[in-house]
């Protein structure tokens, strides 16, 4: 257990010193899923094909309007530098072996919606 840890933390320090090179993620994405209702009054969680999970919010998209829809959201991340580091840590924790999984978790600020289908894919 203490040298998964160890290896994680060279993993982030290495990822860290190495930002100059990192790849470009965009803040705006495009998100594909299932929504559904989240916890609060205008929040909604958009469960994505690829197996990550966004609390999504929007001050202009009728989202309630498509809970139970596979929607396609357009939007900008939250944090969006931080979420890309963090998403880029867990993508090396997966490609070392360290996790079985890399799905994420993230915030999205919801500016378009695209209905994909009336109902959720299970």
């Amino acid at each position: 257990m203490k040298v998964n840890k160890l290896l994680l933390l060279v993993i982030l320090a290495c990822f860290s010193a190495s930002l100059g090179f990192a790849k470009s993620k965009a803040e705006t994405r495009d998100i594909t899923g299932c929504l559904s209702k989240g916890d609060s009054a205008n929040e909604f969680l958009l469960k994505a094909n690829d197996g990550s999970t966004w609390e999504v919010k929007s001050s202009n998209v009728a989202l309630a309007d498509h809970v139970g829809h596979t929607v396609t959201a357009t939007g900008v991340v939250s944090n969006a530098k931080m979420h890309n580091m963090k998403e880029d840590a867990k993508d090396a924790a997966k490609d070392s072996g360290m996790t079985k999984s890399n799905e994420e978790h993230g915030h999205l600020k919801v500016t378009d919606v695209k209905m994909v289908s009336d109902s959720c894919q299970q």
